[in-house]
Order: structure tokens, then sequence, then C-alpha cells
């Protein structure tokens, strides 16, 4: 690389081609990390179907992975500044390639969730340093278009992830999906260390542990409680437990990074109106959209009964509008303001989420097609300003932290998505059931309840006409699920549309100086 020069340098001395090849390998890392949240998903019905899990583990074996990723992105973003953002994401792709090759030889629910897990830890030292390398690596009047970019590879790429695991599952078992995770984690991998420059911040301040481990145990514990609500009941001690450890834990993690010298994250850093909104923005986002991929990707293939590929294709609406969108979003802002642009987005992601939430079981593609159109128009306008609004509010030497912010919002939203509408999901399938399965055999009503892919099992079909009619009641309980949840996701875009455009700045030049004056 360094013996071939291109016309042109960037304002860090790296060649125009470097940096675009650096861009390059960002996304594909980008891609490898967030295809592995929404790659699953595609699996989800053959997993169930095979492993037997339950819809309570299935969420656990997709939030696995989102809770580890979220918990431990803010101390990843701190190592990546103090020991090397290159270093830091050799050695995530490597760990993540190496859980993924776990995944390829387990099937026992419980040990997909640990795989998951460590699949997780992999990921978060992977993500926030793709974009931390990204702001140090380009100019400043060239960084908002890279970073549309990446927030375009950000929500394209889950669905490519959908459609390769998709394609995938045509011809494999649903651990093919595994396959997909190791690959793209060795291409990136050879990427990085060819291509990616070294950085570090020279005062870095000393590790967070303490903070760490707080976080961690914070959105841990939110996320149990919330997903075994509707398994196990809302009074239940253990929902009960997990939510009030998460709140407890919450608080101590804002009162322990307020008094120690070298917080992880500094609660202070919110009072940046740019800094809120943008974090707001984006946890938003990801929320409705991880949560919209759980539970849309079932109904397509357990209530339409598409396959893996043909639910994968049904989606391919949303890259293509938001892949142009995000890219060109950085010329709307600086035209018209992140405060009048954001609130847009959320309020068409919003509208989206109430087209789908009409799904019935004869509902025709073309109105589902077109909630995903506004969603992914809306999901394009408002992410990346938003996360430009974040980096921007930040000086250089802290764009590990501003990485973490951005997208510990992505994946806290995510974790979050996928389990309270996972939840609202569950929730509404077994309500639509309670009257029906009283009226079944034990072992029947057992297996109905826990997960829709037990009415393809042989004990039903067994069961002749009155089978067949069990499965048409559970898939009508299943879509009024999936229509609560979107509806729940439509409801908190509107609601989070309002509260950006009051706490957003109210002009585009308080982005850069809310950079300036961050310390």
């Amino acid at each position: 690389m360094a013996g071939r020069s291109d016309p042109g340098t960037t304002g860090g001395g790296m060649t125009v081609r470097q940096t675009r090849l650096t861009l390059f390998v960002m996304a594909l890392s980008l891609m490898t990390v967030i295809s592995a949240v929404s790659g699953l998903n595609i699996a989800l019905p053959s997993l169930a179907r095979e492993t037997g899990a339950s819809q309570s583990e299935l969420t656990w074996i997709v939030d696995a992975y989102t809770v580890v990723f979220a918990g431990l992105l803010l101390f990843a973003g701190a190592l990546g500044d103090r020991y090397g953002r290159k270093l830091l994401l050799e050695i995530g792709l490597l760990l993540f390639g190496a859980a993924a090759a776990i995944g390829l030889v387990v099937s026992d629910p419980g040990l997909l969730i640990a795989t998951r897990a460590l699949m997780g830890v992999g990921a978060a030292a992977i993500m926030p340093t793709t974009l931390s390398v990204i702001t140090t690596s380009f100019p400043e009047h060239e960084r908002p278009k890279a970073i549309g970019v990446w927030v375009g590879m950000a929500g394209g790429g889950a669905v490519l992830g959908l459609f390769g695991s998709g394609l995938l599952l045509e011809f494999f078992s649903w651990q093919s999906f595994f396959g997909l995770n190791v690959v793209l984690a060795i291409a990136a991998l050879v990427g990085v260390i060819v291509v990616v420059p070294s950085s570090v911040d020279e005062d870095a301040p000393a590790l967070d542990v303490v903070g760490a481990v707080l976080s961690l145990v914070t959105v841990s514990a939110l996320v149990l409680g919330i997903i075994e609500g509707p398994e196990q009941g809302w009074d239940a001690p253990a929902t009960i437990g997990g939510l009030v450890t998460g709140m407890v834990a919450g608080v101590l993690f804002v009162i322990w990074e307020l008094r120690t010298r070298t917080p992880m994250l500094d609660p202070r850093l919110f009072r940046s109106r740019a800094l809120s909104a943008g974090t707001l923005t984006i946890g938003l986002q990801f929320f409705a959209a991880f949560g919209f991929f759980f539970t849309a990707i079932q109904y397509l293939q357990y209530v339409t009964d598409r396959s893996p590929l043909e639910a994968a294709a049904a989606l391919l609406p949303l890259p293509l509008f938001l892949l142009p969108v995000a890219r060109n979003a950085p010329v709307l802002a600086r035209r018209i303001g992140f405060r009048r642009l954001a609130p847009v987005g959320l309020v068409l992601m919003a509208s989206g989420m109430l087209v789908m939430s009409r799904l019935d079981l004869e509902t025709p593609y073309w109105v589902f097609a077109a909630g995903i159109a506004l969603f992914a128009v809306g999901m394009g306008l408002a992410g990346t300003p938003a996360t430009t609004a974040i980096t921007a509010s930040l000086p250089m030497t802290k764009q590990g932290v501003a990485s973490a912010i951005n997208d510990t919002a992505r994946e806290l939203g995510s974790a979050l998505g996928i389990a309270i509408l996972g939840s609202v999901l569950n929730q509404g399938y077994r309500d639509g059931l309670a009257d029906t399965v009283t009226r079944l055999p034990p072992k029947v009503a057992d297996g109905v309840l826990s997960s829709i892919a037990f009415t393809g099992s042989p004990i039903v079909t067994q069961l002749g006409e009155a089978g067949r009619q069990l499965v048409i009641t559970a898939q009508r309980a299943f879509v009024g699920g999936v229509a609560d949840a979107m509806l729940i996701a439509a409801v908190m875009l509107g609601i989070g549309a309002v509260a950006v455009a009051i706490v957003a700045p109210a002009r585009q030049m308080d982005l850069a100086a809310a950079g300036r004056n961050t310390n």
C-alpha cells in the first residue's frame, strides 16, 4: 500500500485510495456484526422446529448477542482509544469468528445462547472501532459522506445478511448461518490487517472496570425481566428480580460515572443537546428496526408460508430505499437542519409501522412492501444526521467515546426492541390461544403455547381437522401479537419524534459548536 501513491491526500496524510479502501473494510466489518443480529432471524423457524426451542428461548438466542454487545460497547470504545483501534478490531474479529465456528456444531438452545453471548463480546470490540477509524481517518469535509455510507451499511447490511442467510438455508441447515459469520469475519480481518491504519489516544484515561460491569448488569437484567415476563408471568420472581436489578444497577451506574475521576461515560456529556437528540434518535431507530426484523420474519414464514429465501427477498425494498436516502441525507441535513430532518424521519418510520400493524392472514404483499418503504426512507433520513450529531458533539481525541455512545444507542435500542416487541408478540400470541388450549391435551397445549413452530409437529398433524383448525387459530393469534408489536413501535417512534424536535439544537451551527465546547 505504502509503495503506491495516488494523487491527493486526505487531512490525515492518507491517500484518497487508502481512505476509500479503509471505508470499504469498515463497512464490511460493520456488516459482519449487523448481519449476525438480522441473519439469525431468518433461521429462527427452522431452528425452533429442529431444536424444540420455545418462543422465550428464541428471543434469548437472538438477544444474548445484543445484550452483551450493548453492555460492553462503551468499555470496548475506551479499550480502543487506549490500546489501539486497529488492534482491538483484529482481536474482536478473531473472537467473533471463533465463536461463530462453535455455533456450526452446537444445537442445544442453552449452548446456542452461550455461543451468541460470546459472539457479542467480539462484536462489542468491532463495532465502535469501525466508526472511530472513519472519524479519525477522514478529513472533516468528507466525514459526513463517509458516515452516510457507514449508516447505510448498518441498515442495509442487516437485510443483505438476511438474504445471504436465506440463500444458505435453501440448501443447508439453519447452522449454515454461522458459516456466513465465519466467512465475513475472515474477510474483514484480512482487510483490517492489510488496509486499516493504526490510531490511538495518547492521553487515554484509566479504564473504568466498575462502570463496565454495572452497564452490562443493567442491560442484561432489564432484558431478562422483559423476555421472561410473558413466559413466567409479570409477577414471577425472575421477572420482577430482573427488572428491579436492572433499574438499581442503572442508577448505580449513573452515580458511579458522576463520581469517578475517569468515567467510561460521563453523564454530563448529555448536556449537549446535539448528543442527547442524536442518541435518542439512533436508539429509537434500532429499537423499531430490530424488533421489526424479529417479528416480521417469523410472520413471513409462519403465517404466509414463505421459505427463508422468500422471506428475505420480501424485505429487499428496505435496502433499496435506505441506502440511497442515507447517502444523501447529509445534504438535506445541511439545508434544513438536524432538528427538522430527524423528526420527519422518525414520523415516516412510525407511518411504516402503522401500515404493518394492519397485517392479517390475507394481507397482500404490496401493503407490506409499502410499510417497509416508508420505514426505510425514514430510517435513512434520520440515521446519518443523528450519527453526525453524536460524533460532532465530542472532540477528535474522544471519537472512541463518541463511536461507543452511538453504537451503544444502536445496540441498546436493538436489545430492547427485540426483548420488548418480542415479548409483546409472545404475550399477544399466548393471549390469543388462551381459550383454545383449554380444550387441548396438556402436551399439545404446552407445545403450542411455547411456540407456533409446534403446530408443524407430527402430534398436531395427527389430529386431522382439529389439527388444521389449531394451526389457523395459532396463526391468527400470532398475527395479533405481530400487530400489537408494530403498533407499540409506531407509538414509541411518534413520541420520540416529538422529543427530538424539542431537544435537538435550534441551529445547524450548534452541532459544530458542541464539539468545540465539550471537553
